[in-house]
């Protein structure tokens, strides 16, 4: 792979090999990629409904529930009914889910930083902000 594949190539590859270096992490913390990525969107605010956070984290809702039940009985999330509509659930993380979301948030960037070794300060941003905007763009 060089710089001159296709963003598509670039980006696959490149999610590729941060997933297997932050893999060990995640283990240590005893979570999958997908939870921690549920984590990460929670530490961000409540999700108003379970519904809300799937769109966020664009994952299929009903495979959701999954990754919450085993969060919530980690003791991570807790979920409760919205006080507007009794259907819906309301999603936040524990304080220990907050904890650990931050201790392996802090491994993963010294990962990252270990990846990114070659770069200036100026290129991580622009590569971050980069990213960040195909990540957002519909």
């Amino acid at each position: 792979m060089n710089e001159d594949d296709d963003l598509g190539a670039l980006c696959a590859g490149a999610g590729r090999a941060l997933a297997e270096a932050e893999r060990p992490v995640l283990e240590r913390h005893g979570l999958t990629m997908w939870q921690y990525v549920v984590l990460s969107a929670l530490a961000a605010g409540a999700a108003p409904s379970q519904l809300v956070l799937a769109q966020q984290i664009r994952y299929d809702k009903t495979r959701l529930i999954t990754l919450l039940d085993a969060l919530e009985a980690a003791g991570l999330v807790a979920r409760e009914p919205d006080p507007a509509d009794r259907r819906a659930r309301v999603v936040r993380l524990t304080t220990e889910g907050g904890r650990r979301h931050a201790a392996v948030r802090a491994e993963i960037r010294e990962v990252e930083d270990g990846k990114l070794a070659g770069l200036s300060v100026e290129a991580r941003r622009v590569l971050r902000s980069a990213l960040a905007h195909l990540a957002n763009t519909e």
